[in-house]
């Protein structure tokens, strides 16, 4: 298992729901932390509360779907000199559930892919190439158990795009040292996933996490978080171990 103390971990969304957990329990494991968020205020009191727990960590902002915003976000972490070891996409955003989803407007998809997919392959192609000079890294992309919802199809087609893009990118890195996998926190009570999901927020704790400790070189996993509620970290990590790693092939 991948001791992560000291390693920098950048989380987008980190402000609130899944990404808050992770940061938290990133932070339990003595991780550093660059804290994303649209506004440094969003996570502000988070920053303070995870330095407390002995590691370092700072705030960056940037609208994800303004691929501007998104650059100038990786030239701060470049110009603080930070090198990001492990990295969780989990932001994303669900717009709209359309009843009448052959009226699906445009716009639905543009701000969806923008945000849910561009965003994370920006941050994957300036960050793997370095993570694959020091030969070391783990990117975890958050996808979506969703399927046969038209009604939320900009959505569940990102989705759909971020696995594809991880499943490939996954068939290169065999003996890198860097490690891509996806997880699902499955649906939870949050901001996106609303009141009345099955699953509160606590339970993606420690399977949404445990891409980054995961050390037999395989990529391409998918590590619904669900899978691990109630497994202490060690535990989630064996049961990783055991899960088929099945990226795309040649």
């Amino acid at each position: 298992m991948i001791e992560v103390r000291g390693k920098w971990t950048l989380i987008t969304g980190a402000s609130r729901g899944v990404g808050l957990k992770t940061a938290r329990f990133m932070a339990e494991q003595g991780a550093n932390l660059i804290l994303h968020s649209r506004s440094l205020e969003h996570t502000r009191a988070l920053e303070e509360e995870v330095k407390a727990l002995g590691v370092e960590a700072y705030s960056v902002q940037a609208e994800l779907a303004n691929h501007d915003e998104v650059a100038a976000m990786l030239d701060e972490i470049e110009a603080r000199g930070t090198a990001v070891d492990i990295v969780f996409n989990n932001a994303a955003v669900q717009i709209a559930y359309r009843t009448d989803y052959w009226q699906t407007p445009v716009e639905d998809f543009d701000l969806s892919f923008r945000i849910n997919f561009i965003s994370a392959v920006t941050i994957c192609n300036r960050l793997i190439p370095k993570m694959l000079e020091r030969g070391f890294g783990r990117v975890i992309n958050t996808t979506s158990g969703i399927k046969n919802e038209p009604e939320q199809a900009g959505y569940a087609a990102s989705k759909a795009a971020l696995d594809k893009f991880t499943k490939d990118l996954a068939s290169r890195l065999d003996g890198t040292g860097v490690l891509i996998n996806l997880t699902d926190p499955g649906w939870c009570r949050t901001d996106l996933g609303g009141p009345h999901a099955p699953n509160d927020v606590d339970s993606v704790i420690p399977g949404i996490a445990v891409g980054a400790f995961v050390d037999d070189g395989k990529s391409g996993r998918f590590l619904g978080a669900q899978s691990f509620t109630g497994m202490t970290l060690e535990e989630a990590v064996e049961a990783a171990a055991g899960m088929e790693a099945t990226p795309y092939t040649i």
